[in-house]
């Protein structure tokens, strides 16, 4: 028997020459005797099975092309199973084996589409749905219907179309911020921004009680809900519409800060107020004035000449001390952290107001009781005076308007919008009235009593 040179036989894969443990054909081999040549001679260390040198795809079908190099002889080998055998062909040109391949793939792939119902695109669409889906963890199915769903809901628009609108409008948003998270920043926010005392406290109890009926994520709080908890509420109009306002302040914090999308009005905007229809500006007549001050104690006085004759409101006599009022220049100073706006104002002192101050100027705060509206109030039903709402700063809007007929300049020394004042206290009293309205000065016995 013939042997093969060493050195042929130790460069020969050794896997094309071992028998398959079936009855399967081989066809175009090297040689019929080569398996038995080689297990007669000298054993060779095996090295590792070198891998495809191609691969033909039909659909979901790959077919493997293998090279074997002996000396100058290069062979071919494609490698599959069909109908449950094990098949290997050999051949002496790439080409061929390609073809081969081909059409050994497009008989399995057809066997496929048999029994599973599928042409070979479908099967094709189908694989690679799943290899598109692998990374997300979604069922194919899953996926599917979710799908259709979306489309129902969009209306015939497509999914993709909305996903970018969505993206595009919520770009730079922080999702899933919670609402009572956001409220001690709101507030430090405010303060830090010189809100006044009086408004930060309001702003906390309005959005205290906000927060603790939405406790999930402001993007997913929406106009309806406000509206259902407002009206819950049971409040009156003005009061529902403040609350409102305070609701609206907190979600335009909230667009600014980057919770909200920021090129679309908020839900707490899209939501309108309440009509809350005229309301009545209640004012006292000087002669009601006049009875006030000639009864009231020396302690009051203050108090009911700087809101009748300055305006001020009660929360900010309550904050300014004697060194505000300058009897002098007949200026009353506001700072920003006094007022009810947060800014800066100067109000004049008329003539009859520096003679009621006069007497009870000194040092230290011109209200040494936190009640005194109160105390004014009961001494006003004594003397059989009804006390309206803002009565003592509503008559001074009233009657300045009407000294000086310039809603803006009353508008400055009030810390008021020129629109609310023409809306509420225009032609409420005559040019007459208001000089005897400020035409009220200390009797003489009054005055050296005090």
């Amino acid at each position: 028997m013939h042997l093969l040179p060493r050195w042929i036989s130790a460069r020969l894969p050794w896997h094309l020459f071992s028998m398959p443990a079936t009855s399967d054909p081989l066809v175009d081999t090297l040689c019929g005797e080569m398996p038995d040549l080689l297990r007669e001679s000298r054993p060779q260390k095996r090295s590792a099975r070198p891998g495809p040198l191609h691969q033909v795809k039909c659909g979901s079908v790959s077919i493997p092309i293998y090279r074997c190099a002996a000396g100058p002889l290069t062979r071919y080998f494609i490698c599959y199973y069909q109908g449950g055998r094990r098949i290997r062909r050999g051949f002496s040109h790439l080409d061929d084996a390609k073809r081969e391949a081909q059409l050994a793939g497009r008989q399995i792939a057809a066997g496929l589409e048999r029994a599973t119902g599928l042409t070979l695109s479908e099967r094709e669409a189908h694989d690679a749905a799943k290899k598109l889906l692998a990374t997300t963890g979604v069922p194919l199915l899953c996926a599917v219907e979710e799908y259709v769903r979306s489309r129902e809901l969009l209306g015939g628009h497509t999914v993709l179309a909305a996903v970018s609108d969505f993206a595009e409008r919520h770009k730079g948003v922080r999702a899933g911020v919670l609402v009572p998270d956001l409220v001690p920043e709101f507030l430090a926010s405010k303060r830090q921004d010189g809100a006044s005392t009086r408004y930060l406290a309001q702003l906390k109890s309005d959005i205290t009680r906000f927060a603790a009926a939405f406790t999930g994520p402001i993007l997913e709080v929406r106009s309806h809900a406000i509206d259902d908890w407002l009206r819950a509420l049971g409040c009156a109009p003005r009061t529902r519409n403040s609350i409102h306002t305070g609701v609206r302040t907190f979600f335009s914090w909230a667009k600014s800060r980057g919770y909200l999308p920021k090129n679309e009005a908020t839900e707490a905007e899209s939501l309108s107020k309440v009509k809350a229809g005229e309301t009545t500006t209640g004012i006292f007549t000087p002669s009601q004035m006049r009875l006030l001050l000639d009864s009231a104690p020396p302690r009051m006085i203050p108090f009911l000449t700087l809101g009748a004759f300055a305006g001020l409101r009660a929360a900010e006599m309550a904050r300014i001390d004697w060194s505000a009022i300058d009897l002098d220049r007949r200026l009353i100073t506001i700072r920003a952290d006094q007022a009810k706006t947060a800014s800066r104002r100067l109000v004049p002192i008329s003539n009859n107001l520096a003679a009621w101050l006069a007497p009870h100027a000194q040092r230290g705060r011109v209200l040494h009781s936190a009640d005194m509206q109160k105390t004014a109030g009961a001494l006003a039903k004594v003397l059989g005076i009804e006390w309206p709402a803002n009565g003592l700063r509503h008559s001074f809007i009233t009657y300045r308007i009407a000294e000086i007929q310039s809603a803006d300049q009353v508008a400055l020394e009030a810390g008021n919008s020129p629109a609310i004042l023409f809306k509420h206290y225009r032609e409420l009293a005559s040019a007459t009235q208001a000089a005897e309205w400020f035409g009220i000065f200390p009797r003489p016995a009054v005055l050296s009593a005090s």
